[in-house]
């Protein structure tokens, strides 16, 4: 290989864990943390490429550190909630019952079904059924079983 760059990630697959640690002390000026192998791959591949071609820009940095301190800021209950299988807001999800079709828009706030809003799948399920159900399952984003 031409390039030293390349050359140095692709020895680190091959490099026996402590010369790694080792690698981390010459990189980070610190003792390399307890964690496994593979983090320490990934972690000193990052610092050999961000030496060599430059770090994050400036503009991301500032970007990242805004979006951590939202986080911090954010009432710690929330923060708990994993809204990661929320749909995008703007999805239309359809669903026929009795013969009649239902239309939920998913906002950023929840959801809007007949022009009002609603902050859970569920209350909608349940105004349109008339019975308590899991939105979820009653949408076919998740099954009645186990998982999604």
């Amino acid at each position: 290989m031409d390039d030293p760059v390349l050359a140095r990630l692709a020895a680190i697959k091959t490099t026996p864990t402590p010369e790694l640690k080792t690698m981390w002390r010459e990189l980070y000026g610190a003792e390399a943390p307890p964690y496994n192998r593979r983090y320490l791959e990934s972690r000193l591949a990052y610092r050999i490429q961000e030496l060599a071609y430059g770090g994050l820009k400036p503009e991301t940095v500032k970007r990242l550190d805004a979006l951590a301190r939202n986080v911090e800021n954010m009432d710690p209950k929330a923060r708990r909630i994993r809204n990661d299988r929320k749909p995008i807001a703007g999805t239309r999800l359809l669903r026929e019952f009795q013969g009649v079709e239902h239309i939920v828009t998913v906002t950023i706030e929840g959801f809007e079904y007949q022009g009002r809003p609603y902050r859970s799948l569920s209350a909608i399920a349940h105004a349109i059924t008339g019975v308590k159900w899991n939105g979820w399952v009653f949408f076919g984003l998740k099954s009645a079983g186990r998982g999604a």
